[in-house]
């Protein structure tokens, strides 16, 4: 039989006549593989002491539906059932079955995988220029008018012209996705009459998502929904842009003991899952019910054998890992930052040129490990998130409160250049990636609109989500009419997109942040219906603002290599890519230690000059102030600059053409974030 590219990866694959099936199981006594309309075939050991079983299979052809049936051994840590139709695990079609209960079983379904890419070509953008847009699939074009009707909220409506133009607005160079892998509704959502939104629920990990995909693919079958996840992926590609996935390998959707079991725990689930050592009860460290065991070596390749075929045949950009830290416990459930998973993940030949971005944390023991992925990895930065926020946020609700906040500059300035604290030299600035929100948690308008989370729409009595925020609602909780609340409020998001834009690091906005999109107080939308989640597409005046605002900053970023080292500098030596830092007081004198750390002291000016390594010597100054009060800055006097032009001042209306002498004094007008080119 003649057989594809893909014949080292598991599932199915198609040849001349008929087609391959491999699966792994190690506790299976028999497996058996069942064709719709074709009949069972029993899969054999390839190796009588090994865990691979296979078939050759003659007359499969794209469309046909099929199912695994196991048997094995009976007992706490097995879930064998001889009549239990189980999903092949490297599907790369999930469909739903409606019984005639009308209840939903999925199965899996052979799809063609011929496609043509044409002459595109992945953009390769580097670390430096990259700023990601994260996005759900549904919510980004579920209310865009300038999308057709039968295309919103689909893999198709990303890809239409109105959504790239918008991206290409505002700088976004990649697109993250939340989850796209097969998913489905936790069980108890389900029977509350409720559903998954955000799609941290895999079914399986070589499946696009079908509800994704225009109504037109998803009746047309499997082979289509892919067409269209790679159609979206070839024009986003032919206009610049990346695409990075987040993925859920950490857990499955068959939930704790007593869920439902879909594929992994009828195949296999003494060697898929982590157990407690002393019971037989998960080791869950997701807090989802289930935690995949990749300390098992099956378990692991089956995780790099799904990156390496979306990657390869689907030609995604990068990954970014939910609850990563739950990928590399070992044997005894600890963290090893030298685990093979991630060795693999790093050193596989197919997966050489991805993005790999790291959620650094689960909910186990020793659980935060933001800063310990080590190189070829880059990670979220919730030390950023907090900082920034608490600067701009917190501590001016506290000085509005009682006179001075609590935290001097310090902190900030760390954030600014890198957060070098917690990536060390040798990493450098690139292994942070910066954001201020997430799809967890206050979008940005809510950020500064609401004092406290207000849930109740989850049905959880408002008990779920975080309740540290560092929010404020500057003074009215919600929405309000209040001309200077809203003119407030927009300040300090400027502050907020300002500071994370103009950060050393990979910066990551929030789809819709920059429409003023809001949830109305909720930071846990992950069941809340499409009426309130989807980004705000109206015509706004707030919206329109703020779009022009992160356009403007995205526009400064690339045009000044300064702000976006690829490397920390080192003492003494002169090291391509690192920016030199030199720091000012409001009195334009050098930095003092109380200026660092007292809060009363809040102000500082970063003149940061490049290291040229690929793009011409830039230099630029900000300056930071980070207090209700008004306050004059004095500009560094230094023999190199002649003088400094206002590029950029979350205080709006600011005079940007004069040319300022070095030595004048410039007004701070309350909090705010300003940036000087020079000459």
């Amino acid at each position: 039989m003649h057989e594809t590219a893909t014949d080292a990866l598991p599932g199915i694959v198609l040849g001349d006549g008929g087609a391959r099936f491999t699966v792994r199981s190690a506790s299976a006594t028999g497996i058996t593989l069942v064709v719709a309309g074709r009949g069972a075939h029993p899969l054999r050991r390839v190796d009588e002491s090994g865990d691979t079983w296979s078939a050759e299979v003659p007359g499969v052809r794209a469309g046909d539906r099929y199912h695994l049936l196991a048997t094995g051994p009976a007992g706490p840590r097995h879930a064998f059932d001889a009549a239990a139709p189980l999903l092949d695990p490297a599907a790369r079609g999930i469909v739903p079955v409606v019984d005639a209960g009308a209840s939903v079983r999925w199965t899996s379904e052979v799809v063609d995988e011929s496609f043509d890419w044409g002459d595109s070509v992945a953009p390769r953008t580097p670390l430096d220029r990259a700023v990601v847009y994260e996005a759900n699939v549904r919510t980004l074009t579920a209310a865009n008018p300038h999308v057709p009707e039968d295309l919103r909220g689909t893999y198709a409506g990303i890809a239409h012209e109105s959504t790239i133009a918008h991206l290409h607005r505002i700088g976004v160079t990649t697109l993250e996705l939340l989850p796209v892998h097969a998913f489905d509704t936790e069980r108890w959502l389900r029977d509350a009459g409720r559903e998954n939104a955000w799609g941290y629920n895999t079914l399986g990990f070589f499946a696009p998502h079908a509800a994704y995909a225009s109504p037109a693919a998803r009746a047309a079958g499997a082979s289509a929904v892919l067409r269209e996840f790679k159609g979206m992926v070839r024009i986003l590609h032919e206009a610049g842009i990346q695409v990075v996935l987040d993925v859920v390998y950490n857990h499955t959707a068959e939930e704790g003991l007593g869920g439902p079991t879909t594929s992994l725990r009828g195949l296999d689930g003494a060697g898929r899952y982590r157990w407690a050592a002393d019971a037989d009860a998960y080791y869950d460290t997701t807090g989802c019910g289930n935690t995949l065991d990749t300390s098992v070596a099956a378990t692991a390749d089956l995780v790099v054998d799904s990156l390496r075929y979306w990657a390869r045949e689907v030609r995604v950009d990068g990954f970014r890992f939910d609850l990563m830290v739950s990928l590399a416990r070992d044997t005894r459930h600890v963290f090893d930052p030298a685990h093979p998973l991630l060795t693999a993940i790093r050193e596989h030949p197919d997966l050489q040129d991805v993005v790999v971005v790291a959620e650094p944390w689960d909910v186990g023991p020793d659980g935060w490990r933001t800063g310990s992925f080590g190189a070829g990895t880059s990670e979220w930065n919730d030390g950023f998130r907090n900082t920034v926020r608490q600067f701009w946020l917190t501590d001016i609700a506290e000085e509005r409160r009682n006179g001075a906040p609590r935290t001097g500059i310090g902190a900030l300035a760390g954030a600014l250049t890198g957060s070098r604290h917690l990536f060390g030299a040798e990493r450098g600035p690139l292994a942070g990636v910066n954001f201020v929100t997430a799809h967890d948690g206050f979008t940005l308008l809510d950020l500064v609109s609401y004092d406290r989370k207000h849930n109740d729409a989850n049905g959880e009595e408002n008990r779920d989500g975080s309740d540290d925020n560092r929010s404020f609602n500057h003074g009215i909780e919600g929405d309000t009419a209040d001309r200077g609340v809203r003119a407030a409020r927009g300040r300090s998001m400027r502050n907020l997109l300002g500071t994370l834009l103009l950060s050393a690091g990979v910066p990551m906005l929030t789809a819709g942040d920059e429409r003023s999109r809001t949830q109305h107080g909720n930071n846990n939308a992950y069941v809340v219906s499409d009426d309130l989640t989807p980004v705000d597409w109206s015509d706004d005046e707030d919206a329109e603002s703020t779009t022009a605002t992160v356009a403007e900053l995205t526009r400064l970023r690339a045009a000044h290599p300064a702000l976006r080292p690829t490397r920390f500098g080192i003492e003494g030596q002169e090291t391509p890519g690192a920016s030199r830092m030199t720091w000012y007081g409001p009195d334009g004198g050098p930095m003092t230690v109380e200026g660092w750390d007292q809060p009363i002291h809040r102000a500082l000016q970063y003149f940061v000059e490049s290291t040229p390594e690929h793009e011409p010597y830039d230099r630029v100054l900000v300056v930071v102030h980070g207090s209700g009060r008004t306050r004059d800055i004095t500009l560094p006097v230094r023999e190199d600059v002649l003088g400094y032009r206002l590029a950029w001042s979350s205080e709006k209306h600011r005079d940007h053409q004069r040319l300022r002498p070095a030595g004048q004094v410039f007004t701070a007008y309350g909090p705010g974030i300003h940036v000087f080119e020079i000459a």
